[in-house]
């Protein structure tokens, strides 16, 4: 369903805003000038992809709060198109099950949730209600290919900001890759403008799965200064 466009501020309300919005920011950054060490731990350095559960269930609070958080995060004109379909009940799994590869189903079917981390074609018929102050609709309306690229790059961000965002609500993540996008689309989305990207399961890690920490490229391996 498109969301009613917003009327954008002007004049003395739309200085306003952004005195307050520069504020805000200021504020937060005199409170906490940078994560600690630990709160980085947790959600980038020593954090972990996990391959099984705890029988724990996450609340919808959790889902909500967590939603919340993720679409906070930047991207491209707050064009938002990444879309989140939280698989819990065993009918559901049963029908994404038959997406998967085969080493990947018990992973699946022991979450507690596994999300479909997806993306709206057309997610441009939104931005009226999402970037009032211009109508950008037209750079995208009838150019398909151009829409499909902005949709994959900043769903595929969104999808990074839902990881994290788990992560410091004290979840835990397990993105897959092995599954048939083909055969999800058709299975959760025929007939409409959505497409998969990944599959993330989600819940409380059972750490007894866990494997030792694989190795990194280097900083002078993978950057360069121009």
């Amino acid at each position: 369903m498109t969301l009613s466009a917003s009327k954008a501020p002007t004049g003395a309300a739309l200085e306003q805003l952004r005195a307050e919005a520069r504020e805000a920011v200021r504020s937060l950054r005199a409170k906490v000038a940078r994560l600690d060490d630990d709160g980085i731990d947790l959600i980038l350095r020593t954090a972990r992809s996990h391959y099984a559960w705890q029988d724990r269930p996450v609340s919808r609070e959790t889902l909500e709060a967590l939603y919340d958080i993720t679409a906070a995060g930047p991207t491209s004109m707050n064009c938002c198109p990444a879309r989140f379909f939280f698989v819990e009940t065993r009918e559901a799994k049963k029908r994404l099950a038959k997406a998967l590869k085969e080493k990947n189903i018990d992973k699946m079917m022991s979450a507690p949730v596994t999300v479909i981390i997806a993306h709206d074609l057309e997610f441009w018929s939104e931005l009226p209600f999402l970037f009032p102050h211009e109508d950008r609709r037209p750079h995208f309306q009838g150019k398909p290919v151009h829409s499909e690229v902005t949709a994959f790059r900043n769903g595929t961000l969104q999808g990074a900001y839902f990881m994290i965002a788990a992560r410091a609500l004290g979840l835990d993540v397990g993105a897959m890759s092995g599954f048939s996008n083909e055969v999800v689309d058709q299975e959760f989305f025929g007939g409409t403008t959505l497409r998969s990207n990944f599959l993330c399961n989600l819940g409380y890690a059972d750490e007894t799965a866990l494997f030792q920490k694989l190795p990194r490229l280097p900083f002078d391996k993978a950057c360069k200064y121009l």
